[in-house]
């Protein structure tokens, strides 16, 4: 990916969200730009003009941390933004290296063995490309549906752009788009030269017209805690609290697990969503053909993913 035009295009899509009236300026008279101008933004960062104008050019090239703190507050960026900020600057200060391709990393079986031990809360581990690389028997249940997908590896942002069931499965379907979007680019930021990255990003963009939209935005997202919501073949409506968290003995992987609220109907379906996971031992692995459960191969109508 293009360093300079990725910064400059990020730029002045968070130049064009702040409002004089936001950054504090005075609004009088005609303006032809949406947002703020150049100058205001130099004035508010505590630069010059020219200064500025150089770096959303897309050079970012030498820029001390001071001042993209001070470009970060006139912009008013959030945590996520200001922390794209800071890798699209690593990176234009860093000696460009070729692309290359990730080796496929390996789950350790101690993290296996966490995510076993989760008996209660659905739990996977995931990328920064939103491969889905390891689950335990819940987080597989809830999932069931991205690995009927054929394509591997299993990957949330493929299945939610590309796959038609998406619409059923996901009730928050444009939400979880826009988030899977946002997180991609806030990768793109860290792991420029990624290839194996950047292949999934075109294969994106050239085919869901609604990615290209996201992608075009340039937001970025940390993606911690939330809310998730589905349409579950098998149990039906799930609202589930999910926390995020870092592996920090592998670094870029993601562990994510998920809870309902105690006495909720979302509460009774993860209980029923238990019982029905243990149909599906033994019929997935991650880089494996997906299966149906021999549960459901006699009623095709109640198959996940089956229409």
């Amino acid at each position: 990916m293009d360093n300079r035009s990725e910064v400059r295009e990020f730029l002045t899509s968070r130049r064009a969200k702040i409002t004089p009236q936001q950054a504090g300026l005075p609004a009088a008279g005609h303006r032809r730009v949406k947002g703020l101008r150049r100058e205001e933004v130099a004035m508010l960062a505590g630069v010059s003009a020219e200064y500025y104008a150089r770096m959303e050019r897309g050079n970012l090239s030498g820029t001390s941390e001071a001042v993209l703190d001070s470009l970060a507050r006139a912009l008013q960026l959030d945590e996520s933004e200001r922390a794209h900020l800071m890798d699209l600057a690593r990176t234009a200060s860093t000696t460009r290296r070729p692309a290359r391709r990730r080796t496929a990393q390996p789950i350790r079986p101690a993290l296996q063995q966490l995510l076993d031990a989760m008996t209660d809360a659905p739990a996977f581990i995931r990328n920064g490309r939103l491969d889905i690389l390891a689950t335990n028997r819940l987080g597989k249940a809830l999932y069931w549906p991205l690995f009927q997908d054929p394509a591997r590896p299993v990957n949330m942002a493929r299945y939610q752009f590309l796959n038609p069931g998406a619409e059923e499965y996901m009730t928050e379907l444009d939400h979880q788009r826009a988030a899977a979007a946002a997180l991609l680019r806030t990768e793109a930021g860290q792991d420029p030269y990624n290839r194996d990255l950047s292949d999934l990003i075109g294969e994106l963009s050239t085919r869901s017209e609604d990615f290209r939209s996201l992608w075009a935005a340039h937001n970025v997202r940390l993606h911690h805690t939330g809310l998730k919501r589905f349409c579950h073949p098998a149990v039906g409506d799930l609202t589930l609290a999910f926390e995020a968290l870092p592996v920090p003995t592998d670094p870029g992987l993601i562990l994510t697990a998920m809870s309902a609220e105690p006495g909720t109907p979302s509460a009774d379906g993860l209980k029923l969503l238990s019982s029905w996971a243990a149909t599906l031992d033994g019929h997935y692995q991650p880089d494996g053909e997906p299966t149906t459960p021999k549960a459901f191969r006699s009623d095709p109508e109640r198959a996940p993913g089956s229409a």
